[in-house]
């Protein structure tokens, strides 16, 4: 499974950014896709998961102000960040497992100005 991540940019306190991630080659029907974040000296976090039935999975500090979703018939998952506050910075990683496998993309940059 290849992860291609995208939409991340500088944004100042307050707005919004969308992260999309596309993901190819043979992915099952039933796996988990999701972000993790980290950045320089923190260890890489869990931001967001998802499964095949649209379950989600949010850490406490980003609960009401992220949406995970996706799209099964593109392979994609999305990641909607709200009210995007500096301590949101970091890069984000995106992410892909099933069974005992795990994938990662790139990272994609978020930097939130105050």
């Amino acid at each position: 499974v290849q992860l291609q991540a995208s939409g991340g940019g500088l944004v100042q306190a307050g707005g919004s950014l969308r992260l999309s991630c596309a993901a190819s080659g043979t992915i099952p029907r039933v796996n988990v896709m999701g972000w993790y974040r980290g950045s320089p000296g923190k260890k890489r976090e869990l931001v967001a998961l998802i499964d095949s039935s649209d379950r989600t999975t949010y850490v406490e500090s980003v609960k009401g102000r992220f949406t995970i979703s996706r799209d099964n018939t593109k392979n994609m998952v999305f990641l909607q960040m709200n009210s995007l506050q500096p301590e949101d910075t970091a890069a984000y990683y995106c992410h892909e497992a099933h069974g005992t496998l795990t994938f990662w993309g790139q990272g994609t940059q978020v930097t939130v100005s105050s």
